[in-house]
């Protein structure tokens, strides 16, 4: 081996003594007829984030990490060059006065000492990945190295090198290496680094850091001194850097919403960077709260998370899968994207079609008794009824029919295509859209729900959400008004916070899924939206998994990461009243058509009403409970929650066993079936 470097040495430098020997205009000519290979050396495709740092990069087509070098730290430039090639700025292609030196130095010792190569010629190799111990290989590489300093500039050779340059396994390029053994960009290094970074690609695989340490530390320090004997460090920084021990193990290459970023690959074919509007502060938080909700459960859990605001339609966050490595829990399937019943969810926007249309307002009374449509006969998540109450509290309570006769008064095809306005695509069962669409039976995807809150986050306008700095767009017909949307959203922000939860100012819902398939909790403030999935990706029930239970601690805790933004003060024409002083039509509802009861009978000093306890009244849960009436024809029965509490009672007052602490509904019913309602709160 020795034998044949030496023999290549003599031949550059016969090549180099024909330049001054007349042989100069045919050395020209053969140089310039040169065959050169393709220059542009693929890279990986890399996702960054807003700020620009890297979420998640891909190999290349070959399976090889190669990315783009970016910004170099200066330090580990001059040591580079100081270690491989000192005079690469003034040669052109081979170094003479290299080539003397080593053949000098091999005629001296017997041996090959240094080699001649210059960096450019390192270049040329790794370009065509040509053999070396070959004459042909080392004619080809030194022809091919003249030929590229009369194409390329020195910038652009060098930017070959840091990209090619290999550094063991299937790592090439500086940028992949820093990553790999040090998990930072290469634009700042310590002269330690530096130094192992520039000793590796002279014999990547033996001195391999974490199988062979005290082989590459050693190649380390011999670069660290040079570094000092040249002054580009000092003696004491040469020192600590060779104190420091190199690195026991590669790195994994950064993976922020990695399904995200798979996603926007397969989406943007031939692109070599794909800008986000991705917050890697935020992405990190959603990532570990979707981690922590499933840890410790052991039942194929994942998560999934979407975080966006909504008045630019920027996501700022989003996350797939609890764990997108674990085959387990399928994280290898986009729950972001995945098609699961809304359960719940879907709820507020009944309500503010009803609203809009003027069938009700949220201090309206409805009737949440057993109610057939046509042969469905659905009931409440927990099989009771409430009796007569209003529609604020219908829906933080989350009851079932309530919703589903404004739905059927509204009418299932307005209400999906009002969906659609928003953002909220439906997948459904049959071609056209039941009343069973708004407790869930339709299938929807996170984003979509995170779409249809920002719509009512910004007055009833949709937006499209999107990861790209130019993806947003908003526009198109409404969902409904912003008196609507505003009202959906004040009747949203008195759901109380989860249990152990911090207490902000959020309009949000939960759902649960049929089967307990899927836990979801969606809501706004005055700037953000976000929406969180849990479940199984197989679609397998989670016994017992409730939406307020598993989703809504995970909202809060990931809101908890932004700045606390107010909800918008209602729009001037809001009708802010109590049910008593409402418009006699909007009192009770009743279904397009068809007169309320409130309507049809005149108010007057005779009217049966509840005078104690008012409506919104806020008691002490001790004793019996008190309840006074006043108006209508005896004999009065009082109902609490929708059950009998005291029945055909001579005098228009009873005490009625106390329910205990928690929300309840009081209604007395006369013997001509008129009735007065007050929801109350008992501490």
């Amino acid at each position: 081996m020795s034998a044949r470097r030496l023999a290549f040495l003599l031949m550059s430098f016969v090549l180099l003594l024909g330049l001054g020997a007349g042989l100069r205009d045919q050395l020209d000519a053969w140089v310039d007829a040169t065959a050169l290979p393709r220059l542009e050396v693929p890279v990986g495709v890399e996702v960054v984030a807003r700020d620009g740092s890297l979420l998640r990069p891909f190999q290349v087509a070959d399976g090889r990490w190669r990315l783009d070098a970016g910004p170099v730290d200066p330090l580990f430039l001059d040591m580079l060059l100081l270690w491989e090639d000192r005079r690469f700025q003034r040669h052109g292609g081979v170094d003479g006065l290299a080539i003397l030196r080593a053949a000098g130095q091999a005629l001296r010792h017997g041996r090959v000492v240094s080699g001649g190569s210059t960096l450019t010629m390192q270049v040329a190799r790794l370009i065509e990945a040509g053999p070396t111990g070959q004459w042909a290989g080392k004619l080809r590489q030194l022809r091919l190295a003249l030929a590229l300093e009369r194409h390329l500039t020195k910038r652009e050779i060098l930017g070959l090198y840091l990209r090619l340059a290999p550094y063991g396994a299937n790592v090439e390029g500086i940028r992949a290496a820093s990553l790999q053994w040090f998990g930072k960009e290469p634009r700042r290094l310590t002269p330690a680094q530096a130094a192992l970074l520039v000793a590796l690609p002279q014999s990547p695989e033996s001195r391999r850091p974490d199988r062979f340490p005290k082989t590459a530390k050693a190649a380390r320090d011999r670069v660290l001194a040079q570094a000092a004997r040249a002054g580009l460090i000092s003696d004491a920084d040469a020192r600590a850097a060779m104190a420091e021990p190199v690195p026991g193990r590669r790195r994994a290459f950064p993976a922020l919403a990695p399904l995200l970023a798979a996603r926007l690959v397969r989406e943007n074919p031939g692109a070599a960077r794909i800008e986000t509007t991705i917050d890697p502060r935020l992405q990190r938080r959603a990532e570990d709260l979707a981690s922590r909700a499933v840890r410790g459960a052991g039942r194929r859990l994942s998560a999934a998370v979407v975080l966006a605001d909504h008045r630019s339609g920027e996501i700022l966050a989003e996350v797939g899968a609890a764990d997108w490595a674990d085959g387990a829990s399928a994280g290898f399937v986009d729950m972001a994207r995945a098609w699961r019943s809304p359960g719940s969810t879907l709820k507020p926007f009944v309500y503010g079609l009803a609203f809009d249309d003027g069938l009700a307002h949220p201090e309206t009374l409805i009737e949440d008794r057993p109610t057939a449509f046509g042969l469905w006969q659905p009931q409440n998540f927990d099989k009771h009824f409430r009796g007569t109450v209003s529609l604020k509290n219908a829906l933080v309570w989350s009851l079932n029919i309530p919703v589903v006769k404004l739905a059927d008064a509204v009418g299932p095809n307005r209400i999906a295509q009002a969906l659609c306005r928003g953002g909220v695509e439906l997948r459904l069962a049959g071609d056209a859209p039941g009343l069973a669409v708004v407790l869930g039976g339709a299938g929807v995807t996170l984003e979509g729900l995170a779409q249809g809150y920002a719509a009512l986050a910004r007055g009833g306008q949709g937006i499209a959400l999107s990861p790209l700095p130019s993806g947003a767009k908003a526009g198109g017909a409404p969902m409904f008004g912003p008196v609507a949307a505003w009202q959906v959203g004040n009747i949203l922000a008195a759901n109380p916070a989860p249990q152990g939860a911090r207490q902000r100012v959020l309009a949000y819902k939960t759902g649960t899924s049929y089967g307990f398939r899927d836990a979801l909790a969606v809501g706004y403030d005055g700037a953000h939206v976000g929406a969180v999935w849990l479940g199984r990706p197989d679609g397998t029930p989670v016994p017992g998994g409730f939406g307020g239970d598993l989703a809504a601690p995970v909202l809060f805790d990931l809101f908890d990461a932004l700045p606390s933004v107010a909800l918008p003060p209602p729009p001037p024409q809001t009708l802010t009243l109590p049910n008593s002083a409402l418009p006699l039509p909007l009192r009770r509802f009743a279904p397009p058509g068809e007169a309320s009861a409130a309507a049809a009978r005149p108010a007057g000093p005779d009217a049966l009403r509840l005078t104690y306890p008012p409506d919104g009244a806020e008691l002490e849960a001790r004793g019996a409970l008190t309840a006074k009436a006043r108006g209508g024809r005896g004999p009065w029965t009082f109902l609490l929650n929708g059950a009998p509490a005291a029945i055909a009672r001579p005098q228009p007052s009873a005490e009625l066993p106390n329910p205990g602490p928690g929300f309840a509904v009081l209604t007395v019913v006369d013997a001509d079936g008129a009735s007065a309602t007050a929801a109350i709160r008992l501490h």
